[in-house]
């Protein structure tokens, strides 16, 4: 027994050889297309297979099974339902420009349903894919074995069509992809002639005559650049949009969509838009539908009363596809390499492999000619010597001695006297030599031609060119894709939104209420506090940022908040702002944009203080940002705007009624998720309850829950003025007691303390009775059983 040698082999360097004749055999076998026909192998043996099969336009369909069973057992050995997914994407006219294959059946539609399976459906070729497959008879391109070696297939088609860049091509390859848009038959043709013509054309004069992709979908190209960038270096960004038509009856307002981007499936969009209109991205729209038959798209985008078109237009385009991109990469495959190409290297390979055809079916033709004319001398010559002929065919005794006599008789080439042998009675007639004579002269002036056409590399390309013409006539159209050449706009709503002055409030129950506000009054950035209710004097095109009691900064446009009448209670925060269960607005205020010229000061309940710059917030969104870290159990109580650099005091009270007096000066500048430092020491039960501005009056005035209420006057007793110290200002009980607001005012001033119940008293501040900080406070008010202080707010003195 012979013994079997052992090679042994690096096991990196087995991998690596492998890796790499797979990835060869991905990119030049299955996934990228040749630059002379744009077809990939599987595309190619489809067409050759139905050519096989005389599946010509004007025969009859087959069933799809047939052609895919014929390309998986004779060409293509890989699974039928990757065969007949390239038949398929052949036949449907929302993914190639000229469709390759005439379907017949379900095909799938540009909704993303799926063709019927292949033994249901039924093809044949389309007239353009004749001209692909035209003088394949002719020895005009190379042929090889297939995968058993039992039949050959064309590695190439001769392609009379430009196809890489009519109907262009997709395809993933290991490690590098492909991405070819459609283009029109008529530009494409054009800009060969003009190679052909002016060989010397660069590619900034072809670009000028290939205006940019032609999508069979439509749409529109949104500027010129990415189609330039893609002609110019192989790669490029082309941005796509849906073609839109707003149609206006009375106040009613509707938006018709009725061509959208390559590739886009139709039914997703439309769920794509349904989903923006419920989170709220894309707004004023009342109904949404599908009316798209047989005769085209029509999507139906109806408007609210009163909505601006052009603002749900914007919305629309930026939050859904109705404005996409595509992205180029011109790769394919050039002398069996990958190679990324510019336009005019594209149109150049395409010539070049025109110029092989022609060359090749000039050759084909004229040996046909030659071999024709050299037995037509013959047939012509003998019925001249016919009955010598006769007359030696009948002495001999077989068919090789009448051959061998005729060669030495009338020297003819053993091909001459061979058909004299096989030449029929008939044409021993007289009109048959006249039609023989006529047929051999006109040999005589094609073989002059064709030889005339080898010789002169210039006639070969301009036949090349003709041909090309009638190609365009034949199946030329006109764009379907229109280009904007001004590229698209940036997304500026507030263009669209007149600037107009509104006063935005966060009421005293927790609505945010936005009225107009009057003409002569100035915005201004810093809001005003009154009790629990803050106001802001801003316009349409400002920010508002929302706070809450769980350290959350929201931030939405004004103009995008619904307008309130001024007596309206307004709109809940939920509306606005995805907020979590148990969390409410405590703050608001409202800016251009946040910048380092204002700080924020926070407080919490367990009396943590933080002063931040509002610079820190400026990732602030509709689904909100994380103002500050708060410990467990712990919530935001209280909140104030100021200048960064701005010196303000503050009183900080608690539940208890401790207190503390702090300058915002001293406060040292925290960042965004810090916890911030305590403000003074917070023991049990207690919380911080509120901030208060000691410049808003020369009174303190303090009101528990169950309506004790005491008055300190500021120049008479300073609070400490150094965070971290305390004073309490009012002896509460919790377990009986709690402060519930607090506010400053002068003597003359009223103050309406209001009840959970929505109750409310009156009571001038003079009438107040100055208690000692150990004392409970006067009883400023008589409760019903379960009725509460819910807080305390000033009217000032006439």
């Amino acid at each position: 027994m012979k013994k079997e040698a052992v090679i042994p082999v690096a096991i990196e360097h087995e991998m690596q050889d492998s890796y790499l004749d797979y990835a060869m055999s991905v990119i030049v076998s299955r996934a990228l297309p040749d630059v002379r026909d744009g077809l990939k192998p599987v595309h190619r043996r489809i067409m050759y297979a139905m050519d096989n099969l005389n599946l010509v336009p004007e025969g009859p369909f087959k069933k799809s099974a047939t052609i895919v069973g014929d390309v998986i057992g004779k060409y293509h050995p890989h699974g039928d339902a990757a065969v007949y997914d390239s038949l398929v994407r052949m036949a449907q006219n929302f993914n190639l420009r000229y469709c390759l294959v005439e379907g017949h059946g379900n095909f799938g539609s540009i909704d993303g349903d799926p063709a019927a399976a292949y033994r249901y459906t039924e093809a044949r070729m389309s007239p353009i894919s004749i001209e692909m497959l035209k003088d394949l008879d002719k020895d005009t391109v190379d042929f090889s074995d297939n995968f058993d070696g039992s039949l050959q297939e064309p590695s190439v088609l001769p392609a009379k069509i430009p196809n890489l860049l009519v109907n262009g091509s997709t395809g993933i390859a290991v490690g590098m992809a492909t991405n070819i848009p459609p283009h029109n038959l008529s530009e494409i043709i054009d800009s060969l002639v003009t190679l052909i013509d002016a060989p010397d054309t660069d590619n900034e004069e072809l670009i000028k005559l290939v205006k940019g992709p032609d999508f069979p979908s439509g749409g529109l190209i949104m500027g010129l650049q990415g189609c330039r960038d893609a002609y110019r270096t192989g790669r490029g960004s082309i941005t796509l949009r849906a073609k839109t038509e707003l149609e206006v009856n009375g106040k009613k307002q509707t938006i018709i969509v009725s061509e959208i981007p390559y590739q886009i499936n139709k039914t997703k969009l439309i769920e794509q838009i349904a989903d923006g209109i419920k989170n709220g991205k894309i707004s004023h729209i009342s109904d949404l539908r599908d009316e798209s038959d047989r005769n085209g798209m029509r999507i139906v985008i109806e408007l609210a009363s009163g909505a601006n078109s052009q603002l749900v237009l914007n919305q629309l385009f930026k939050h859904s596809n109705m404005q996409c991109t595509f992205g180029a990469i011109m790769l394919a495959l050039v002398d069996g390499a990958p190679k990324q190409l510019t336009l005019e290297e594209m149109l150049k390979y395409y010539l070049e492999h025109r110029k092989e055809i022609v060359s090749r079916r000039t050759v084909f033709e004229l040996t046909k000619a030659k071999d024709r004319a050299h037995i037509l001398e013959a047939l012509i010559k003998a019925i001249d010597f016919i009955d010598e002929i006769i007359a030696i065919i009948r002495a001999s005794k077989d068919r090789n001695e009448a051959e061998k006599k005729l060669i030495k008789r009338f020297k003819f080439t053993k091909i001459q006297a061979n058909a004299i042998l096989e030449m029929q009675l008939q044409r021993l007639t007289g009109l048959q030599k006249i039609k023989l004579e006529q047929e051999y002269a006109q040999l005589i002036k094609m073989i002059a031609f064709l030889e005339d056409l080898l010789e002169s590399p210039r006639r070969i390309m301009d036949t090349i060119k003709q041909e090309l013409l009638e190609i365009k006539k034949k199946y030329g159209d006109k764009r379907k894709t229109r280009i904007i050449t001004e590229g698209p706009q940036e997304f500026d709503i507030e263009d669209l939104i007149p600037e107009e002055k509104v006063t935005v409030t966060l009421t005293d129950n927790g609505f945010i209420k936005r009225s107009a506000a009057s003409a002569n009054k100035p915005v201004s950035d810093i809001p005003q506090q009154s009790g629990n209710e803050v106001q802001c004097l801003t316009t349409t095109h400002h920010y508002l940022f929302m706070l809450t009691n769980l350290g959350k900064i929201y931030r939405l446009k004004v103009h995008e908040m619904p307008e309130n009448s001024k007596q309206g209670r307004g709109t809940a925060p939920i509306n606005m702002a995805p907020l979590t269960a148990g969390e409410r607005v405590i703050y608001i205020f409202a800016l251009k944009q946040l910048t380092e010229k204002y700080a924020v000061t926070l407080i919490t309940k367990q009396g943590y203080i933080k002063k931040s710059l509002l610079r820190d917030y400026e990732g602030a969104r509709k689904a909100g940002i994380i103002a500050l870290k708060l410990e467990e159990g712990d919530e935001v109580t209280s909140a104030r705007m100021t200048g960064a650099n701005d010196s303000f005091e503050f009183i900080a009270i608690s539940a208890a009624g401790g207190s503390t007096l702090f300058n915002t000066e001293t406060l040292k500048t925290m960042g965004r998720v810090s916890k911030g430092s305590k403000i003074f020491k917070i023991d049990g039960k207690d919380r911080i309850k509120c901030l208060l501005n000691p410049e808003g009056g020369k009174e303190l005035i303090v009101v528990s829950e169950n309506g004790f209420g005491n008055r300190i006057s500021i120049h008479q007793y300073r609070l400490p003025g150094k965070a971290g110290r305390r004073t309490d200002i009012m002896k509460i009980n919790l377990k009986q007691d709690a402060l519930a607001d607090a506010v400053m005012a002068n003597k003359n001033d009223t103050v309406v303390i209001e009840t959970i119940h929505g109750n409310s008293s009156e009571i001038l501040v003079m009438d107040i009775l100055t208690a000692g900080r150990s004392r409970k406070g006067e009883k400023l008010l008589e409760l019903s059983a379960n009725e509460k202080v819910s807080g305390v707010y000033v009217k000032n003195a006439e």
